[in-house]
């Protein structure tokens, strides 16, 4: 059974072409992909996100529980609204779901996760809770818009009462603030600033109309893409999944092997890492026409790898890509197209960041 989301109709009227996306139907442009990656680059997008799951965590151990529960440490949220990026893993290690977790109280803790991993994310909390005696609540009545470029706040503040307005101008990046009705968190997944807004249904038709009227462009999935890889973000099942570890993502700064805390996992990561990481991601830019794709084979010195996300970059006007290749290769490298050889850089990633190139930063 495909899904919906709230907006669905909405898209359709505006032209969309949409697409099965982990059993939901989404946009994945309204005409040009590419128009759509500029609006956000240079001025303001928004994507309907409302397929992600959005989870509530409830009772007096939720902390205690989520110590346990993530690689990330808990314990950085000191302040309500204050949100977190981590890796939830499985006992060898490896990447179940990355998430966003928010503060709201000691008893309450909101969690945002990936929609193709909703049914496995939730048998997993639920069985993890159990212990910790923490209520999991996941919240379908909610909509997610997320309005991302240089002038998205701009134009999102403009929309809100004067005290939310007020409140929703200050918070800092990775913090979220609450009024007229939505979850406003300064949070995104393009590289640029901007709010995710998670509003109930019934307000979401006409969250999205006002935003239009207000000059943000719609976008799909696809300049989604494109943007996530220019800003260097992973996604879950193309450049992690259940048999990677963070180490072997670029995933490390997430990782908190902070004394006296023995999170799902840990055991296994520590082994990996005295041991020796066999494997790991890099930035790569091809410098000749083509495009790099999923799956292509990397040529290294040192053995075969693979492309992860690979994409012409609109920003840069060249093949990107992230790749997954033995430790420590870095010149040399090649990748098979077609049965053609073509030579690739590596290179330190993000290869955007506000907005401008980083290949020569």
């Amino acid at each position: 059974m495909t899904h919906k989301t709230i907006l669905n109709d909405t898209h359709r009227a505006l032209g969309a072409k949409m697409v099965d996306f982990g059993g939901w139907d989404m946009p994945i442009h309204y005409g040009s992909q590419i128009e759509e990656h500029h609006a956000v680059r240079r001025d303001a997008g928004m994507f309907d996100v409302s397929h992600m799951t959005v989870v509530d965590l409830h009772g007096a151990r939720c902390r205690e529980f989520l110590r346990h529960l993530l690689a990330n440490n808990i314990d950085k949220l000191k302040v309500t609204g204050k949100a977190l990026y981590s890796c939830m893993l499985n006992e060898q290690g490896c990447v179940i779901d990355d998430l966003i977790v928010y503060f709201l109280g000691e008893d309450f803790f909101r969690v945002v996760v990936n929609a193709s991993t909703r049914d496995k994310d939730l048998a997993w909390i639920n069985r993890q809770a159990a212990a910790f005696s923490v209520q999991v609540k996941e919240r379908p009545e909610f909509a997610m818009i997320a309005v991302q470029g240089p002038h998205a706040r701009d134009k999102v503040l403009g929309l809100l009462s004067p005290a939310t307005r007020e409140n929703a101008a200050k918070i800092g990046k990775f913090v979220a603030a609450q009024g007229d009705g939505l979850f406003i968190a300064r949070t995104g997944y393009t590289g640029e600033d901007g709010f995710e807004i998670i509003v109930p249904e019934a307000q979401a038709v006409d969250l999205w109309n006002r935003l239009r009227d207000a000059g943000v462009a719609p976008a799909g999935l696809g300049a989604r893409d494109t943007l996530r890889l220019e800003a260097g973000m992973n996604l879950y099942g193309q450049d992690m999944d259940e048999t990677v570890t963070p180490w072997e993502a670029n995933l490390g700064w997430t990782v908190s092997l902070d004394a006296g805390r023995d999170f799902i996992g840990r055991a296994a990561l520590e082994a990996q890492k005295a041991k020796g990481v066999p494997r790991e991601m890099i930035g790569l830019v091809m410098d000749d026409k083509g495009v790099l794709r999923h799956g292509q084979r990397v040529v290294t010195p040192g053995g075969d790898g693979e492309i992860l996300s690979g994409s012409f970059s609109p920003t840069l006007a060249c093949a990107i890509a992230f790749a997954r290749v033995p430790s420590g290769e870095r010149d040399g490298l090649q990748v098979d197209i077609r049965g053609r050889l073509v030579p690739v850089r590596a290179v330190k990633y993000p290869f955007v960041r506000d907005g401008r190139s980083q290949l020569d930063a």
